[in-house]
């Protein structure tokens, strides 16, 4: 009923007598009827509650259940209601088994390529030509049948998630998907045409060199071993195209985001969302609540207004009328939510602990401040008590609750934002506690010299007030606009909630790494104008807007009441602080920022909320952070990332990773595009002209491993620095691989091949060894291309040092023993190399290496980090020719269906994927793979049982006051002045 009450009253039982039709289970509802009730909201709900079974009373009576006490412990009820009503959760998806997953990973194209050579070369081999004896099994074509499915696999197991369907408007939610994707695609056609052009210039070259020049006669005993040859060349081919296609990108855009996620929640980020990840590290604007976020969320009462003197501190219990100070403390201790209320602390020493609304704490504690106790009236008039209940809301801004009097009539407290309740007021309780008649112009005056003070000094103001009715004067309950009137004033209090200290540098770093942070609250502009001073927000002497919500809606919309995107656009430039604003508010600030086209680029905007009203904000904002503490379920399941602290540092944090996860990515593609352009080249060329590849299948299958898997887990597990900050955000359009990044591929791919080729062709020279080239089909492994294949893994493990800076730095080593993934792998890969190498045999294709062959492997890898620091003296500005690649794509190439409304969320994986491209790219968007991620989510159960904060003026904050003397003010009426209004 919280939707109900939000907008409405919330109903006691009263005396009614109404017909209840009997339904199945003994209860006086069915689950339909339930059903559709929970579909309503606002007064359409309560028109509904009235009709159907009187009031809120009526429907608890056929539950067989109490609006006080709840349901009974009573456990054949409860399995009764059960089976009756079901069980209060949703039901997981059911998830995909393994061997489903393993199915789908081996509809590749690719892996139904080499699964075909695999098995066409494994019977081939069972075949012994005459002459020649079996080498069963040997191929290498089988072993990789036997690794290239497993590595798939595994890859489909950490990618397949279900599509989710949102009948909500669709948002782009992952820019570095759409460029990956795009990227890869244009490599494996690259790859594709490259494999396609080995398989034919060798086929050509063996039938041209064996039929023609040789002048062979093709014999019938001699075709498998022309079969084989062919197979040979196929395998190739094949091992070409394998490793030119880059798998290893959504494996690695995997690693990076869930290696981030897992960080994050050290830094107070409960991820629910991979994408919101490295979308959060391109985020231009945030748009952030106050209470809670920005402050402390401990508010105190630090100034009031009482009985015509304005106090800048606590008074003493002795300078207050006993009259005023028994209604002061009847309209705090009764007009609040008795869960609310203020417990010792748990520490000696430590502050008492307040537990519900903050608001109504601090107005408890001022009680106790008073030296009263608000618990013996409470005991005094229970909740159940309580006539009547006008539950706060955004509309009204205001609380009130009905009490009945000893006399038969009744009493009403209210409490609210000091502007809109001082209007309701009439009469205002002097020094000597006696009604004072209160008009207009005392209004102003009160306004000019109390409240906006206050205000300015960062209070939000909280007005007090209640109003009594005789029992021959009782009127409708049901209009609350007449109930809640005539109001006589009891006190106005400031509230302070102190801005968190660390927040100023947080919005500094943000202001720096070029995030325009902007306040949405429902304070006082006045209130909300010093935090966002006191923060960092606005500065003096920046041209900045400050509006409230009337105004802002003023200034966007039309004639007809229309919102137009156009005078949006004029607004939200300059605009830093919207106050007074609702939950509505913020979703149109939110949807104009992210439409807007005035600015190069579209803005990419991050957006806190804690109420359920600030689900739509959530969802359209690009990532949308909920409140783990004070926030409700509804805002935690539409948001991205849960601040388990409700701390905005804790967003600087997720900037940080985000723009982490985007770096991480461009390591990776820079060290795995050097390793695709030096083997694609050494296997086509030498494939073209000696016959044979020098990086024989399985080999190539390991260096696959190296730059995939290790590369993936080493380069993607960097941990973020300060330094990442000090940059503006990348922007959708900016590419992957920037001019500096083309300039380290291709300068050290050129340092790669020359050493390959060199020692391809001269090699056997230099060492005094047999060479490698031209060797027969089943020849044994050889010395010569056993070096060329280690000096080639030596000089991709240093190169992977030089893949950790992309932006010029000469410091490699900088940071990398805070890595210790890093250094694992890199050592280990080493280790495994020299186990392959020495111990591998032909199933590698290696021969074992002499202690001086391996030093000279390593001296030319040591070569790398050398040749990296020459590469870095290169200015990049002088080298014209370099082009970015890496783009996103454009709108241009997204048919009308995908971008349509209301449709399934399609990413840019998922479009490709249409086009007939590389099937593993599926569910780049969805690679929810991090369980602990998962079951941490479950396990916050302590988030949900927090407290939970309402959306109201009543939960906004406040800054340190100054302390004084009390001031003695009259309010007079001779000096009226006018309220402050919106102002910009």
């Amino acid at each position: 009923m919280g939707d109900v009450a939000n907008s409405s009253v919330e109903f006691h039982p009263k005396p009614r007598q109404q017909r209840e039709a009997p339904h199945a289970g003994g209860f006086g509802c069915t689950l339909a009827e339930l059903r559709s009730l929970m579909e309503l909201r606002g007064a359409e709900a309560l028109q509904k509650v009235q009709e159907t079974y009187g009031d809120v009373g009526g429907l608890c009576r056929r539950l067989k259940t109490s609006p006080t006490e709840g349901l009974a412990d009573n456990t054949n009820d409860l399995e009764k209601r059960r089976q009756i009503y079901g069980q209060n959760f949703i039901p997981p998806k059911q998830p995909k088994t393994f061997l489903q997953l393993v199915w789908e990973a081996l509809q590749d194209v690719t892996l139904i390529i080499l699964e075909v050579a695999a098995i066409v070369s494994l019977g081939l081999s069972f075949y012994a030509p005459p002459g020649e004896e079996s080498e069963a099994k040997k191929q290498d074509g089988a072993v990789a049948m036997e690794m290239q499915p497993l590595k798939s696999a595994e890859g489909g197991e950490t990618e397949e998630r279900e599509k989710k369907k949102a009948n909500v408007p669709k948002k782009e939610k992952s820019v570095l998907q759409g460029k990956l994707t795009k990227l890869a695609v244009q490599i494996g056609k690259a790859g594709l045409v490259m494999s396609a052009v080995t398989v034919i210039i060798l086929a050509l070259y063996f039938v041209i060199e064996t039929f023609v020049v040789e002048g062979r006669a093709w014999l019938a005993e001699c075709t498998p071993v022309y079969v084989q040859y062919f197979v040979k060349f196929f395998i190739i081919g094949v091992t070409v195209l394998v490793v030119a296609v880059p798998e290893g990108l959504p494996l690695a855009v995997t690693i990076s985001l869930a290696y981030s996620v897992k960080k994050m929640m050290r830094d107070n980020n409960l991820v629910r969302h991979l994408d919101a990840c490295e979308t959060m590290g391109n985020a231009t604007a945030i748009c952030s609540d106050k209470t809670g976020t920005l402050t402390t969320n401990r508010m105190t009462v630090v100034q009031s207004y009482l009985g015509d003197t304005h106090y800048k501190e606590v008074p003493a219990p002795s300078a207050l009328t006993p009259k005023i100070l028994d209604l002061l403390v009847h309209a705090i201790s009764i007009n609040s939510a008795y869960t609310t209320k203020i417990l010792p602390p748990e520490k000696e020493g430590a502050l008492p602990r307040q537990v519900g609304n903050k608001t109504e704490c601090a107005l408890l504690g001022f009680v106790l401040d008073l030296k009263q106790d608000f618990q013996p009236v409470r005991e005094q008039i229970p909740e159940d008590k309580l006539y009547k209940v006008y539950t706060f809301n955004s509309v009204r801004k205001s609380m009130s609750t009905v009490i009945r009097m000893p006399d038969s009539g009744f009493r009403l407290f209210s409490k609210g934002a000091s502007e809109i309740l001082l209007k309701k007021c009439t009469n205002i309780l002097n020094s000597n506690g006696e009604l004072r008649s209160f008009r207009p112009r005392d209004r102003d005056d009160m306004v000019q010299k109390i409240i906006e003070p206050m205000a300015c000094d960062g209070l939000r103001t909280i007005c007090i007030a209640y109003r009594d009715f005789s029992a021959a004067q009782e009127p409708d309950w049901d209009n609350e606009n007449e109930v809640v009137g005539d109001l006589t004033c009891i006190a106005v209090v400031g509230i302070e909630d102190p801005v968190r200290p660390e927040v100023p540098e947080a919005i500094r770093k943000c202001q720096r790494a070029g995030i325009t942070v902007r306040m949405v609250t429902g304070d006082n502009i006045n209130t909300a104008r010093a935090i966002a001073a006191k923060c960092g927000i606005i500065q003096p002497g920046e041209d900045f807007l400050c509006l409230e919500g009337k105004e802002f809606n003023r200034r966007i919309r039309n004639e007809k009441g229309e919102i137009e995107q156009e005078r949006l656009d004029k607004v939200w430039p300059k605009l830093r602080v919207l106050a007074r604003s609702s939950p509505t508010d913020k979703h149109t600030l939110v949807k104009g920022i992210i439409d807007s086209n005035t600015g190069e680029q579209r803005q990419v905007v991050a957006v806190t909320g804690d109420g359920t009203n600030d689900g739509p904000a959530l969802k359209k904002a690009d990532v949308g952070f909920a409140m783990g503490i004070a926030g409700t379920d509804v805002a935690k399941e539409a948001s991205d990332i849960i601040l388990t602290d409700d701390n905005f540092t804790s967003i600087v944090k997720a900037v940080m990773w985000g723009r982490n996860v985007y770096d991480s990515i461009s390591k990776f593609l820079q060290f795995q595009l050097t390793v695709n352009v030096v083997a694609v080249i050494v296997a086509f060329t030498g494939a073209c002209i000696t016959q044979d590849s020098p990086l024989k299948a399985v080999q190539m299958l390991w260096v696959n491993l190296i730059m995939d898997t290790f590369a993936s887990l080493a380069l993607a597990t960097e941990p973020p620095t300060e330094s990442l900050l000090l940059r503006k955000p990348y922007g959708r359009d900016k590419p992957l691989i920037s001019r500096t990044m083309m300039k380290n591929i291709l300068g050290h791919a050129a340092y790669q091949l020359t050493t390959i080729f060199t020692l391809l062709f001269v090699g056997e020279l230099f060492f005094d060894i047999d060479s490698g080239r031209n060797a027969p089909l089943h020849s044994p492994p050889s010395e010569h291309y056993t070096i060329i294949f280690n000096t080639f893994v030596m000089m991709q493990l240093f190169n992977e040092i030089n893949a950790r800076k992309i932006h010029g730095e000469r410091n490699v080593f900088h940071g990398i023993f805070g890595n210790p993934i890093f250094c694992t792998i890199v050592l280990g890969t080493f280790v495994i190399q020299i186990v392959i190498v020495q111990f591998g045999g032909k199933p590698f294709s290696c021969s074992p290496l002499s202690t001086e062959q391996w030093l000279w492997c390593l001296f030319v890898g040591v070569g790398e980090l050398v040749w990296g620091q020459v590469i870095a003296t290169i200015p990049t500005s002088q080298l014209k020719c370099l082009k970015e690649a890496g783009h996103g794509p454009g709108k241009d190439e997204m048919t009308d269906e995908e971008l349509a409304e209301g449709e399934e969320e399609i990413d840019h994986a998922e479009r490709e994927l249409r086009r007939g491209q590389i099937l593993w790219f599926r569910g780049l968007n969805r690679i929810q793979t991090q369980m602990e991620v998962v079951s941490t989510f479950k396990r916050s159960g302590s988030f949900q049982g927090a407290v939970r904060r309402r959306s109201s003026v009543l939960s906004q904050l406040h800054d340190v006051t100054n302390l004084s003397t009390p001031t003695h003010v009259i309010l007079s009426a001779a000096n009226p002045t006018s309220a402050a209004g919106s102002e910009s």
